[in-house]
């Protein structure tokens, strides 16, 4: 009898050069639905799942191959008299190989208008029960769930047989693709109960992640620390494109997501006001505005040249060739923008282990909002700290009112805040930012560090901080160094003391009524 072959595939990439491989090593093929259509089209000779059961589609094509005929060939194992005598008596034939892939769930409830029922008709039932039953009975049958899996498959049965390995590798890989799908159904329910308020907050989904393995990183923060990169292939860094430079490090891509958080607060790709972030150890030292790309880059690193050696620079629009001179003017490890123009791409070249990334803002759209941090055998869950700035709920407390200008700055200040360590101080003026203090165990420390970063140029400018001041010395030190006004969310029960310092030194003060810790 010859090997019998089922294909039942949503995805039909590769899937004709496949059916012919398996024709020409003399496989007969089943097939139900669009994927015999498609392999009748390319006029290859297949057998309808309804022809082989016996059985007709019912429920408007709900259900096609849960069926004996179906199972029993994919159960079946061949060491085992019993089953061989079922399949005998029952007449059915055994199913050598199986390749499926699912319903495009997740495809089709990515589309936020996407109607209820639309995707609860796009769960797939007997694409996984078909995948789960090979992959248990993986000793005798094959299971192919990925395109990508048909190359390797077909070689491996022109050159002999399969081995136990490779079948327990796609039998894993099988289990790995139901699971996931199974993920992203119930993740998807849970948001959509959660949205209509149906979950109580005390009964919430429990945390389930299915991100593939991107990458094997050498090492993690340290070199004897083993490190992977898991990400979701179209979303967020996971649909980045390194463009050139040395493989990525642990350390890179978190300097590199601090880097993009903070320049996102200035918009990114076409349209954005043109803003470059200088990023070292996950803090920004140099922050800027201009009226094109090279402008704001030439006045992030202008903010603290010294720290920028080394560091990690992020672009929210397209690089240019004045932006790449710049760029390659001084060491930096990695540079993401939207894009790099041709002329900039010839000059970065220049510089070949520069790695250079290229992240589309709709992949930025796709990533998840949720933020996880480990802990020792658990996990935190919060959403980002991303909503936009709203200057219109804050409030001057002093007697001195802030100037335009001096609002612009707070505004630029501010923003820069909430992506800088806690006990966070930024100094900026113009677009720009002149020091930053970082991750200090007390406030007017940072404060300290900003203003000495700074320098003379921090007279004339603003101060803003992530949390409120406990004490009035952070206020009379900022005046002292010629800081005219500054930035808080407020709370403290001692902010009296510090509204008091700034109408005794001239200061105007804004108090937000939120505050941006980042630990």
């Amino acid at each position: 009898m010859a090997p019998t072959a089922l294909l039942s595939v949503s995805n039909k990439e590769g899937l004709v050069p496949l059916a012919e491989g398996l024709l020409e090593a003399g496989y007969q093929l089943i097939s139900s639905g669009g994927t015999a259509a498609a392999l009748k089209a390319a006029g290859l000779e297949v057998t309808k799942v309804a022809e082989h059961t016996g059985a007709p589609e019912i429920l408007g094509g709900r259900v096609k191959t849960l069926h004996p005929r179906i199972h029993g060939g994919i159960l079946a194992r061949r060491c085992e008299p019993s089953h061989q005598a079922d399949l005998e008596a029952q007449g059915i034939a055994p199913i050598d190989v199986v390749v499926v892939n699912l319903y495009p769930f997740r495809e089709t409830v990515a589309n936020p208008e996407v109607a209820f029922d639309t995707a609860i008709e796009n769960i797939d039932i007997g694409g996984p029960a078909m995948v789960r039953a090979a992959a248990k009975n993986h000793a005798d049958v094959v299971v192919l769930t990925s395109p990508s899996q048909y190359g390797p498959f077909l070689e491996c049965l022109r050159t002999g047989a399969i081995s136990a390995a490779l079948r327990r590798q796609l039998a894993l890989e099988a289990f790995q693709h139901t699971a996931s799908y199974d993920t992203a159904i119930s993740s998807w329910l849970a948001g959509q109960l959660a949205g209509a308020a149906e979950l109580p907050a005390a009964v919430a989904a429990p945390l389930r992640l299915e991100l593939p393995a991107r990458q094997s990183l050498r090492y993690g923060e340290n070199p004897h620390q083993q490190a992977t990169w898991h990400s979701e292939p179209a979303a967020g860094w996971g649909a980045a494109v390194q463009l050139q430079g040395k493989e990525l490090s642990y350390n890179n891509l978190i300097d590199l997501d601090a880097a993009l958080a903070t320049v996102r607060e200035f918009g990114y790709g076409p349209g954005a006001q043109p803003a470059a972030v200088v990023v070292k150890h996950t803090n920004p030292c140099g922050v800027a505005i201009g009226h094109n790309g090279a402008a704001a880059l030439s006045r992030a690193l202008d903010a603290d040249r010294l720290s920028a050696f080394g560091g990690i620079v992020a672009i929210n629009c397209l690089v240019d060739l004045a932006t790449a001179e710049l760029l390659t003017s001084l060491f930096l490890e990695c540079v993401v923008a939207p894009g790099f123009d041709g002329p900039a791409s010839e000059r970065l070249a220049t510089k070949a282990n520069l790695r250079l990334l290229e992240l589309n803002p709709a992949a930025i759209a796709l990533a998840s909002r949720r933020q996880l941090r480990t802990l020792l055998g658990g996990v935190l869950l919060q959403e980002l700290d991303d909503q936009p700035v709203d200057g219109a709920a804050w409030q001057v407390v002093s007697e001195r009112q802030p100037t335009a200008q001096e609002l612009d700055d707070l505004g630029f200040a501010w923003k820069l805040a909430r992506h800088v360590r806690s006990n966070a101080i930024t100094v900026a003026k113009g677009g720009q930012s002149l020091g930053i203090g970082a991750g200090q165990m007390n406030r007017v420390g940072s404060a300290r560090l900003a203003l000495e970063a700074a320098g003379d140029r921090a007279r004339g400018a603003v101060l803003a901080s992530d949390g409120f001041f406990p004490f009035d010395d952070t206020v009379r030190l900022a005046a002292g160094q010629g800081i005219t006004a500054v930035i808080q969310p407020g709370g403290s029960v001692r902010d009296a003391d510090s509204i008091t310092a700034c109408n005794a030194l001239g200061l105007a003060m804004v108090v937000t009524g939120r505050r941006h810790f980042l630990h």
